[in-house]
């Protein structure tokens, strides 16, 4: 389930986005860890809700951008110092990257981690 943003209005949002905000960081990148073997190509992660503009935009991801973008996250972890986090997020691009390499069979992937394996911490 994508996480919920409410804020005024867009520029707040960018303003979280350009001050590196850790909750975007953390948001995508548990998400993304919940849904490492979905099927779906597309996923919802965020979604930002502007009340002064009563508009809602809602951030999806491609699955194959799946590992580029926990890569691209994970140096948030580091800054914030969220070591076990990080572990959680280099254990999920390995296995995505594997998973990419993986030959099919039948239309499958051999390769198989359940969300059990890759665990948020709550």
């Amino acid at each position: 389930m994508a996480i919920e943003f409410t804020l005024n209005n867009t520029e707040e949002f960018q303003e979280m986005v350009e001050r590196r905000d850790f909750s975007i960081a953390k948001a995508v990148v548990e998400t993304l860890l919940n849904n490492l073997n979905t099927r779906k190509q597309h996923i919802h992660v965020i979604t930002v809700i502007c009340l002064e503009e009563n508009a809602e935009y809602d951030i999806t991801l491609e699955r194959k951008y799946f590992a580029d973008t926990l890569q691209e996250n994970l140096k948030y972890y580091v800054e914030n110092e969220q070591y076990e986090d990080c572990t959680r997020i280099v254990e999920a691009i390995n296995y995505l990257k594997e998973k990419q390499n993986t030959p099919k069979k039948n239309g499958k992937n051999k390769a198989n981690i359940s969300n059990k394996d890759v665990q948020p911490n709550s």
